[in-house]
């Protein structure tokens, strides 16, 4: 009898989630440090009598929201468990024997996940020595079998954004059967001009999809809601994929009492922008090398010695976010809490770790 198990499920690696301990200060997980927007518990507590219903399929009220908000047709936006799921059903609905996905690595580690779970093959192209996207080397690497391109700006974990000119040759070198799919999930804490609303800029071009989130900026990371724009063609084949009442009752009366904070969104994303200006400046005191970012988190681009530095945080109480061989994310919290990361940096040295 044959093994009913696909055998290339072996080589996924698993998602590794930002660590979570009691009474640790975590900077693992790209999460805002304040709390729930004002409106959202309440909007939860709401649904509480409901939750013996199925939750709205179509998930209308937020759908329209997000249509006038963002000037689109609801018929070009889906909705899903976050922005990772939909990655994920939009990489389901391109999969055909033989296709390609091309993205930068390091990148967002869902990618690859997403890619070999759905049957796409990936061409992975090295990270410019800034840890930027090198979006010129990956337009080169378009094929004829290429069905996507993934840009994620800011990119996570490193921070860099793609500029406006940087994806308009993107755009105009490759043929419009290949998707550039634009990853969002920071948009809210961009502030360089050079980085386009991806929107705003590409939303009327038929191969663009836009990804966007409500657990970074919007404070509902433990609900996993996000959401997707791209043609009407695209955004109906990604909702054959996606799961049936993916995002739940909370999760939509959460997501459209967040949106009524908007202001309080605002506010609270001006302040990680400007521990991220007062942080990444005082690590650089530091450690050469750290590359801009546009995103609430920082790398350290500590190479061999990341799963080291990780350690060493941890025995001072402090969780950040390792890639063995390549660096470390660690996420803005707190003045305070960047405070203590900023001295377990100048505490740390390779050598005396163990």
């Amino acid at each position: 009898m044959s093994e009913p198990i696909r055998a290339d499920l072996d080589a996924i690696p698993l998602y590794v989630p930002g660590k979570a301990a009691p009474d640790a200060l975590k900077l693992s997980s790209n999460e805002v440090p304040y709390g729930p927007l004002p409106g959202v518990v309440d909007a939860i507590t709401a649904t509480a009598t409901e939750v013996h219903r199925y939750p709205d399929l179509a998930a209308t009220a937020l759908t329209q929201r997000l249509s006038e908000r963002l000037a689109v047709g609801p018929e070009r936006i889906a909705t899903g468990t976050g922005s990772v799921a939909l990655i994920g059903h939009l990489m389901q609905a391109l999969a055909s024997p033989g296709s390609e996905v091309v993205y930068s690595w390091r990148s967002f580690e869902a990618y690859p996940i997403a890619a070999t779970v759905a049957g796409l093959t990936s061409v992975q192209v090295p990270n410019a020595p800034d840890h930027r996207h090198d979006l010129h080397a990956m337009a080169k690497a378009v094929g004829p079998d290429t069905r996507a391109i993934v840009v994620c700006s800011p990119n996570n974990p490193t921070g860099p954004v793609a500029t406006a000119d940087e994806l308009d040759e993107l755009f105009d070198s490759v043929p419009e059967s290949v998707l550039i799919v634009i990853d969002e999930a920071y948009r809210e804490f961009v502030t360089d001009p050079a980085s386009p609303d991806a929107l705003e800029r590409y939303g009327d071009r038929p191969n663009a999809v836009v990804f966007r989130t409500f657990s970074k900026a919007w404070g509902l990371a433990g609900l996993r809601v996000g959401y997707m724009v791209a043609s009407p063609e695209v955004a109906a084949a990604v909702r054959k994929c996606v799961i049936p009442f993916a995002v739940n009752v909370a999760a939509q009366s959460a997501a459209l009492a967040a949106l009524d904070a908007e202001e309080e969104m605002r506010r609270r994303v001006a302040l990680v922008v400007a521990e991220r200006e007062r942080t990444i400046a005082a690590a650089r005191e530091i450690m050469p090398g750290i590359p801009d970012s546009q995103a609430n988190f920082f790398w350290l681009p500590l190479a061999g010695g990341a799963v080291d530095f990780a350690a060493h945080c941890q025995r001072l109480g402090i969780l950040v976010r390792p890639f063995a061989g390549d660096g470390v994310r660690v996420t803005f919290g707190r003045p305070e809490d960047n405070d203590r990361m900023l001295e377990a940096l100048r505490s740390f040295s390779p050598t005396n770790e163990s």
